[in-house]
């Protein structure tokens, strides 16, 4: 049996947050949205700490590259901020698109910061030297989502036109489109093991497909409405999705069972509007989305 628990509920933000991310530090959560900045929480008292800094535009996405004293935030006006946590300031805003940032990821072996953009292109920056080296052209449409798998070997991207493109890590070369959405894809994310890869789209669907053979395993009808998160837990076989239906699930990662349902419907305090994005912090599940609110859940595993 798995038991969840409200424990905290973290408010602060005055419009829809759209993105959260784990800091390097333990304890510590960066969030963003349609707000004039970037907020820092302690999850070690589940309170505000400080805005980070002030910004011109939406946030759509902030990456905290592990091994690195820096935090990336990517805007609606395609400028990526690099703020410093040593000088505590940002030292550099990384122009390339015009166009919305929607995902920031990194690939630690190689050093390389991965920009995703609503121009269908992905910019490759040094993490050293926040240099610019190369960039993608992926797709005609929007790149709303990357994941990039736990060896190194793949890099996902989701997109507005329905597919999922697999590129090598090596040298960035295209290896297959996955074709089974009906709708745009929001939300891709590998398994620990890199054997697999989940997706998730407007459409509500959650794919399972095999990164070896990129053979579809398996389709839910997951939600009623888009899927925008898809995070696994660190150590145990579980998956969260959320969903615009204002829902989170928690599925088995090796079953693909439906273990969990957290929602008003369900008879917890949670969200109201679009939960637009999740993450795992050990065995608690962090959530946010269009009402301006923060949830941190505790999650219980039955061993």
């Amino acid at each position: 049996m798995m038991i969840v628990q409200k424990t905290a509920e973290l408010n602060g933000h005055s419009n829809p947050i759209f993105t959260l991310e784990l800091s390097q530090k333990p304890g510590i959560l960066f969030t963003g949205g349609n707000d004039k900045g970037l907020v820092e929480w302690s999850l070690k008292t589940n309170s505000f700490i400080k805005v980070m800094f002030p910004v011109a535009a939406s946030i759509y996405a902030i990456h905290c590259p592990a091994g690195y004293p820096l935090m990336f935030a990517g805007l609606r006006n395609g400028e990526v901020l690099v703020f410093d946590f040593l000088e505590q300031r940002i030292i550099k805003s990384l122009r390339f698109h015009r166009a919305p940032i929607f995902d920031i990821k990194s690939v630690k072996s190689k050093n390389e910061l991965l920009v995703a953009s609503e121009d269908g292109k992905v910019s490759i920056w040094s993490l050293e030297t926040l240099e610019l080296l190369h960039s993608i052209k992926v797709s005609d449409e929007t790149i709303r989502t990357i994941a990039v798998s736990p060896d190194e070997k793949q890099v996902a991207f989701g997109c507005r036109n329905n597919q999922i493109a697999i590129y090598n890590l090596d040298d960035y070369t295209l290896t297959k489109i996955l074709h089974g959405h009906t709708m745009s894809v929001f939300a891709v994310q590998y398994s620990p093991d890199s054997n697999y890869l989940v997706s998730g789209g407007r459409d509500a669907q959650v794919k399972i497909w095999d990164t070896r053979s990129f053979e579809l395993i398996n389709s839910i009808p997951a939600h009623l409405f888009a899927v925008n998160s898809i995070v696994f837990h660190q150590t145990l076989p579980y998956f969260a999705t959320a969903s615009m239906d204002k829902s989170i699930k928690i599925w088995g990662a090796d079953d693909f069972k439906l273990y969990k349902i957290i929602s008003r419907e369900k008879g917890f305090d949670s969200h109201t509007l679009s939960i637009n994005k999740i993450c795992w912090n050990d065995n608690q599940l962090i959530s946010t989305g269009d009402d301006k609110r923060i949830i941190v859940w505790d999650i219980t595993f039955d061993n």
